[in-house]
């Protein structure tokens, strides 16, 4: 098997504490060299937040805020700007810092389904209510990852890029979990073979690997690699069917594996634990994991630390073997 990622890797899912784009940058790149990712500030405010940055992605779909919720609009207006101008920025701070980036670069953003069940109709009620509007919304960000993903590409010419695609609401969205608009009721249920179809649309437009993240309980792993993702970010004091996480790893899956602890070998140990009652080669470890926050990284007394942590951590994946070529 081979990974578009080095052995003993580690990386951060996306999100940061603070406002200021340049110096996460430089955090990302300096602390997690093999594979550095695209930073999310959401402190800055609105549009920098997950769901705003998604609109800056959407092609013909234009939304905005109302009473401190994201909807769709009729027409592209100030809080859309505000989501574009965040983005081009932190692409632009990203051309600064790593145009000579040779390594694989992760960038990131929302899965169809949490973008469904997170914004609103401008009738209101969330999008995933309406079967059309949602196939809409799909289609819409299947063309921004596309355009998004070849803009990265551009600005960074030798690089791999890797698309995390964020689907913490895919779970609520499969139950019928997602709550109505006066919060008295769920939505009903998405039917497996529609939320696949999705999924493969816009893993597909990506025209390259793409990991989905889950840090909720239940994530459909299955459903994930049978959409075309290479792997799969998950929450590993989450899991509870080791079966169904063996299977897709005995597929070929990649694991982003969310730890957290007080020192890279505990967060070493948690996943080394895992990898033994999986029943996996030793040597497989390190290719195949990548070691990960277990979701956004928050306000930490030093982030340069944290992700230093997690460094060394994906390096000590090897300490009981020796991987060829390193």
């Amino acid at each position: 098997m081979t990974f578009p990622w080095p052995v003993a890797s580690a990386t951060g899912i996306g999100s940061m504490p603070g406002t200021d784009i340049a110096e996460a940058q430089r955090i990302v790149l300096g602390e997690l060299p093999d594979l550095p990712h695209l930073p999310e500030l959401p402190d800055r405010g609105p549009g920098a937040d997950m769901i705003g940055r998604a609109g800056a992605l959407l092609v013909g779909l234009p939304i905005e805020l109302y009473a401190a919720q994201w909807r769709l609009a009729g027409h592209p207006g100030h809080d859309l700007r505000v989501s574009r101008d965040f983005l081009e920025r932190d692409l632009d701070t990203l051309t600064e810092q790593a145009s000579e980036f040779a390594g694989t670069f992760k960038i990131q953003a929302p899965g169809p389904w949490t973008l469904a069940a997170s914004i609103d109709l401008p009738i209101g009620g969330r999008v995933l209510r309406d079967f059309g509007a949602t196939r809409d919304l799909a289609e819409s960000l299947a063309d921004g990852i596309r355009a998004h993903v070849a803009t990265v590409r551009a600005r960074l010419p030798l690089a791999t890029v890797l698309l995390q695609l964020d689907e913490p609401s895919l779970p609520a969205v499969l139950a019928g979990r997602v709550p109505t608009e006066s919060g008295w009721a769920t939505l009903r249920h998405v039917d497996v073979s529609v939320a696949r179809a999705a999924l493969t649309r816009v893993i597909s437009a990506a025209e390259g690997p793409v990991i989905v993240h889950c840090c909720a309980p239940g994530a459909p792993l299955a459903l994930l690699r049978e959409a075309g993702a290479t792997g799969f970010a998950v929450d590993l004091s989450l899991l509870t069917d080791l079966d169904a996480l063996g299977e897709q790893l005995d597929t070929g899956a990649g694991l982003f594996a969310g730890v957290s602890g007080r020192s890279s070998a505990e967060l070493a140990g948690v996943v080394r634990d895992l990898w033994r009652k999986l029943g996996f080669p030793a040597a497989q470890l390190a290719e195949q994991v990548v070691v990960t926050p277990p979701c956004g990284l928050p306000a930490v007394r030093s982030i340069k630390e944290a992700y230093a942590m997690l460094r060394e951590a994906g390096q000590r994946l090897t300490d009981d073997f020796v991987v060829p070529g390193r």
